[in-house]
Order: C-alpha cells, then sequence, then structure tokens
C-alpha cells in the first residue's frame, strides 16, 4: 500500500491542497464530456437543422462560430466550478442531522422570542440548534447551487444547436433540482473512506460504469418530468415546430441532460477518491525530523483538528494504518520509545473518541441515571422509545470509532512483540484499553437488546480454580425486532463487529499471559481498570472478559 507524499506546512494545508488539486482534476473529465457531447449535438444538428438554412450562409459565421464555441466552453467549466465548490462546502466525513422546517421556525422563535437561560442546558441546545440549521442551510445552497449550474451547463452543451434554448434552461434548472434533491436524499455529501486504499486512477475508472449507469437514469426521468411539462404548459411557438425538429430538440435535450448528468456524477465521484485518500502526516524518510521525533505532525493533525473535520480524519486513518500495517514500520517504532509518553499519548488520543461514544450511548439508554444500581442487577434492553434520534446521533461517527479500536487493539497486541522497553505495560495503557473496549461493547449490545445477568462469585469459579463468565445473553424481539432492519441496528451490529475483533485481537496476543493471571485470581488487576468505565461496572467488565477469554463471545 502506498502513502502519499510527506507532509509539509501546518496541518490544515492538507485538506486545502486536495480541494486545489480536486478542482484541477476536475477539469479533465469535464472537458472531455463537453467535447465528446458537443460533436453528438453538432452532429445531429446539423442533419436536423441545416436544410431550414442552407440559402442562408454569412461569410463571419467561422468566426462567429468559433466565438461561440469558446464562451459556451467557459461556461460550462463555470457551472462545473460552482457545482464543484459547493459540493466541497457541503462535504463532510461525519453525518449531520439537518434540522426540519418546522424545527427551524420553533427554534427561531425560541431564541428570539424567549430569552435563553445562562444554564448548561440551554447553551447546548443553541448550539446543536445552531449546527443543525448552519446543516440545513448548506444543503440547501447546494440544491440551489446545482439548479443554477444545470442550468448554465444546459445552454451551454445546447448552445446554437437547438432552436429550443428556453427549454434547455428549463430542463437545466429541473436536471439541478432532481440531482441535489436526489443527491441530500441519498445522503452523497458524507464522504465514506474505502476499506481498502488503491491508487486514485484505479479508484476513479473503478467508478465510471456506476455514475454512467446512474447518469443515464437521472436523464431519463429528467426527460419524462420535462415531457410532461411540455405537455401541461402552454407554448405559443409549440405550433410553428415541425415534427422533425421537436424530435431533434428533444434527442439534443437528452443527451445534454446525459453529458450534464455524467460530468456531475464524475465530480462528485473524483472528490470522494481525492479526499478519501490516505495523507502521510510524516517528514521525510531519512531527514532529521525523521530520527528526533517523527510523530509530531501526526499529533498536531489530531490534537490540533476540529471535532468531526475531514482533517481529523485523514489523522485518524493514517495511524490506523501506521499501526496495522508494516509499510511505515519506522513510525510505528517510534511509539514505543523508552519514555512511553509518546505509546500513552496514542493510546489516550485514541481512546477519547471511544469513552465519549460509551457516554453518549449509556446517556440516552434505560437506566444511564443510576448505572452503578441498575447493572448490579441486571442489563434491561432498551424499549422502542430510546430506538430514537439521539442513539443515532452517538453512532455517527462509526468510521471514527472503527479506526480507534482498530487502532488501540493493534498497538496492544504488536507491543507483545515491538515493546522493547514494556512502556504498554508499565504504563497502565493495557488495562484501559481493554476496559475501554469491553465498555463500549456492553453499551452496544445493550442498544441491540442483548440482556446481560450478573452472576455471583462462586458461580465464575470452575474446579480448576479459574474464573468462569457463564453470562445469560438472549435476544429480545419484542422491542428490538421491529428496528432490526433500520439503520440504527445496521450500524449498532457493524461497530460491534469491530469491537469484537479488536477485543479477540489482543486476546489472542496475550492468551497465555491472561490464562495465567486468571489461575492467580490477579486478571482483574491486570487488564480492568481501576477507574469507573464509562459504561458498566468493573465486574461486569470483568464478567465479559471471561467470555473472550474462552473464545465464546
Amino acid at each position: 500500500m502506498s502513502s502519499s507524499s510527506p507532509f509539509f506546512g501546518p496541518p490544515e494545508m492538507v485538506v486545502k491542497n486536495r480541494f486545489l488539486g480536486f478542482l484541477i482534476w476536475q477539469f479533465i473529465p469535464s472537458t472531455f464530456v463537453f467535447f465528446l457531447f458537443k460533436i453528438f449535438v453538432s452532429a445531429i444538428s446539423s442533419v436536423s437543422f441545416t436544410s431550414s438554412s442552407a440559402g442562408t450562409r454569412n461569410p463571419s459565421a467561422p468566426f462567429a462560430s468559433l466565438l461561440t464555441g469558446f464562451l459556451t466552453f467557459l461556461t460550462f467549466h463555470l457551472s462545473q466550478l460552482l457545482f464543484s465548490s459547493s459540493l466541497s462546502l457541503l462535504a463532510s466525513p461525519q453525518l449531520e442531522r439537518p434540522a426540519a422546517p418546522l424545527e427551524l421556525v420553533f427554534g427561531l422563535v425560541r431564541f428570539l422570542v424567549v430569552s435563553g437561560g445562562d444554564n448548561a442546558s440551554s447553551a447546548s441546545a443553541l448550539k446543536d440548534f445552531r449546527r443543525r440549521a448552519m446543516a440545513s442551510f448548506y444543503l440547501i445552497l447546494f440544491v440551489v447551487a446545482t439548479a443554477v449550474s444545470g442550468s448554465l451547463a444546459a445552454v451551454s452543451i445546447c448552445w446554437g444547436k437547438s432552436d429550443g434554448l428556453r427549454s434547455a434552461w428549463h430542463t437545466g434548472l429541473l436536471m439541478g433540482l432532481i440531482y441535489g434533491s436526489f443527491y441530500v436524499y441519498k445522503k452523497r455529501w458524507v464522504l465514506m473512506f474505502p476499506i481498502i486504499q488503491r491508487p486514485p486512477f484505479f479508484s476513479f475508472k473503478m467508478g465510471f460504469p456506476s455514475a454512467t449507469t446512474l447518469a443515464s437514469k437521472l436523464s431519463a426521468a429528467t426527460f419524462l418530468f420535462s415531457a410532461v411539462l411540455m405537455v401541461l404548459l402552454p407554448d405559443q411557438h409549440k405550433k410553428n415546430v415541425t415534427v422533425r425538429k421537436f424530435i431533434a430538440n428533444q434527442t439534443i435535450l437528452f443527451i445534454g441532460s446525459f453529458a450534464v448528468f455524467l460530468s456531475w456524477e464524475l465530480t462528485h465521484h473524483l472528490h470522494r477518491v481525492l479526499h478519501t485518500k490516505r495523507f502521510a502526516f510524516a517528514p521525510p524518510k531519512g531527514s532529521a525530523a525523521a530520527e528526533t521525533n517523527p510523530s509530531e505532525h501526526l499529533f498536531a493533525a489530531l490534537e490540533d483538528s476540529n471535532s468531526g473535520s475531514l482533517l481529523q480524519y485523514l489523522a485518524f486513518l493514517d495511524l490506523c494504518m501506521v499501526c496495522e500495517t508494516n509499510v511505515d514500520i519506522w513510525r510505528r517504532a517510534a511509539f514505543f520509545e523508552e519514555t512511553g509518553d509518546t505509546y500513552k499519548r496514542v493510546i489516550s488520543i485514541s481512546l477519547r473518541p471511544l469513552e465519549q461514544f460509551a457516554l453518549n450511548l449509556g446517556q440516552g439508554l434505560e437506566g444511564a441515571v443510576d448505572m452503578t444500581s441498575q447493572l448490579s442487577r441486571q442489563l434491561l434492553p432498551p424499549n422502542d422509545s430510546h430506538f430514537d434520534v439521539k442513539q443515532l446521533e452517538a453512532l455517527k461517527n462509526f468510521q471514527l470509532y472503527a479506526w480507534c479500536a482498530r487502532t488501540v487493539s493493534t498497538l496492544t497486541a504488536r507491543s507483545h512483540v515491538e515493546d522493547r522497553f514494556g512502556v504498554a505495560q508499565l504504563s497502565g495503557s493495557n488495562a484501559t484499553v481493554m476496559s475501554t473496549l469491553l465498555s463500549c461493547l456492553l453499551a452496544v449490545e445493550v442498544l441491540m437488546g442483548k440482556k446481560t445477568n450478573i452472576q455471583s462469585s462462586h458461580d465464575l469459579f470452575g474446579p480448576a480454580g479459574i474464573k468462569w463468565a457463564t453470562t445469560s445473553i438472549r435476544r429480545v424481539d419484542a422491542s428490538v425486532g421491529k428496528k432490526k432492519s433500520g439503520p440504527l441496528h445496521l450500524k449498532a451490529y457493524a461497530i460491534a463487529d469491530v469491537l469484537r475483533v479488536s477485543i479477540y485481537l489482543i486476546v489472542t496476543a496475550f492468551h497465555n499471559e491472561m490464562l495465567n493471571s486468571a489461575k492467580s485470581g490477579v486478571l482483574e488487576k491486570d487488564w480492568i481498570t481501576d477507574e469507573k468505565p464509562p459504561f458498566g461496572t468493573r465486574e461486569l467488565l470483568l464478567q465479559k472478559l471471561h467470555i473472550f477469554l474462552d473464545f465464546q463471545a
């Protein structure tokens, strides 16, 4: 796997440089689409409209045609620039739930008429309303910009080759509204990072068939809508149009709409490929910075970036790739330096989102107010009222949680072989990592409807002195079965699988040590932190760890 070029300058320049590179590379497929479909439109026009103007030839026609072609070329790329800019403004790796129209109205009335209090709840509500209102504003702005871009692009493709430029303008406006609404409805502005990082050209090439298929479907839908509107709306110029000219106009409009949709799809796919490509936050190998502090740029990107920003996601992706792959072994070796400060810093940064995830998920579940007393009896599955947007909001950063879990588990497992100074064990990071992963898994399993009973102490000991955790976990179909096909349950299953694999990775690497600790009765001391976990109790975490130790999870 090849990483990006070495990092230079402040971390904020990474996203800016990618945006500028995207605008430059976007020019190439847009130009190709423009000239290709302009040739098709010219061929159809030469067959259909030449006979009507054969007797009137203007000597300055070649110059006028050249000037018109240049202007339409600039107009088309201006429309693509408008679309690309609005797309980059809207795109985000984190799914933000926009505010509904009624919520916007009530929110404005609440914060303009009613005086907002000074308490923390009012400030949090105001911040959440502003965030969701901005998300709604960006979505509306994107749809409007796409409509204007579609009108300009359709006129540029059909200019001088059709008698229905007004129809081209209206069709382009309709195209923009259809594509913008479809884009917003499918939540395609969310940047999905690929599981396997491939070269950008290969990834872009693989997306071309799907872009062509979707462009064909959208152009057919636009053609049907425009045909219906043409029949319903009155037009005084219909009687002067022959059948041959009408068919030619409609064919040109269909080809123009397909060209615009195809250019938009290629731009969207190129934007996703370039912005989700891994970037190596590291100095050049062999330089002085690589010898003294090779993790400085990575820590700067992780700690100084805004929460949920593209820069933060790129930094966590790079950290996960460093820990999992053997491409940048020299960067991973720097984590296990003798003082242990770098290792503790990496673990702390990676565990912070997971701890917040467990806390947010626990607050939305039943019994989160008095967690200790509730869990001492049993973990109750949530009912239908708890499967709301709060839990979906807690799971919206699934990609980030997956990277963090894979990072801490892989780094902990590799410390069994690569940690020459024992900083992972001496710093207590192993217990913190295992406790956080188990706590997150318990919270997700409760959300999915699993019921866990804490066994008494005499039930946890086998004849050989080993603690056995035979927990009773069952599926509660009464409340959860209705939600199995929803987005909440699918994301919960996905993050649960990642957490289980992460825990098993650590258990497999330290299986012999854990068995010896269990026989000696110090398993809880070595692998469960003394602090209160984000979700659950220390007894429940120990019981869950025994299940993984027996490979029964």
